[in-house]
């Protein structure tokens, strides 16, 4: 396994999902070998972009492609949804790292089995659909050097989702052991990234199964220590 000296991660922020957000981070800390960055792709930090789609479930939809860009286009960079929980080292994902590849993802050929997801939103099928809830990102290939704030904000939904910028053969494939889609596919709580595309457990509907296990465990340790009613008390 290749080594980095600082892994750089990217991972997906909203308001709405922040119990989702900090509990992938959990994951994250416990399971990576390597010194990590982490960096939440929260809209109100990124003052240079300015999001003009208003067709996004989340706040990352589109902002995910900025990752290149915030690494000033060198390195390798990981971007990660942040309904995720990562079971495995990250830093194995630099083992696929090829410098003639632009991204690496997971390609996704499914139909979803649920029309709804979190919250009741649509839950659509279109062409390579979760490809990009995983990207790890070659940051200094020309290909991605078109990735500016500029861009990003003037382009469809569809151009970014779909890596229409690249060639195809830019487009390199990890196991889909690194982009499980938890519900859609057979229950695999051994998968290295487990992804609650559906929803996280905190939602009731989605809270079953033994990846929902798994998501509990998780969460419990980022409140470890932690007293319930000694918090309202100061609260209060």
């Amino acid at each position: 396994m290749k080594k980095s000296n600082n892994l750089k991660v990217f991972i997906g922020y909203d308001s709405k999902e922040t119990i989702a957000y900090h509990t992938c981070v959990q994951s994250i800390i416990e399971n990576t070998t390597v010194p990590v960055s982490i960096t939440p792709l929260n809209l109100k930090m990124l003052s240079e972009f300015s999001q003009t789609q208003n067709d996004g479930s989340n706040d990352f939809i589109y902002s995910r492609f900025l990752t290149p860009y915030l690494c000033d286009f060198k390195g390798l960079a990981i971007f990660l949804d942040g309904d995720m929980i990562i079971n495995d080292d990250l830093n194995k994902l630099i083992d696929f790292h090829n410098k003639n590849i632009a991204v690496h993802v997971v390609k996704h050929d499914y139909k979803t089995k649920f029309k709804r997801k979190y919250l009741e939103q649509k839950n659509e099928d279109y062409p390579r659909k979760n490809w990009s809830s995983v990207i790890v990102f070659n940051c200094s290939h020309k290909s991605n050097k078109i990735l500016t704030p500029d861009l990003i904000a003037r382009s469809k939904g569809s151009y970014l989702h779909r890596f229409s910028w690249l060639k195809d053969d830019q487009i390199g494939e990890l196991p889909k052991t690194w982009n499980h889609l938890v519900h859609e596919y057979s229950e695999n709580p051994k998968a290295s990234i487990l992804h609650y595309t559906l929803g996280v457990p905190c939602f009731e509907k989605f809270n079953y199964g033994p990846e929902a296990l798994i998501w509990n465990n998780y969460f419990s340790k980022t409140i470890e220590g932690f007293d319930y009613n000694d918090i309202n008390k100061k609260v209060i």
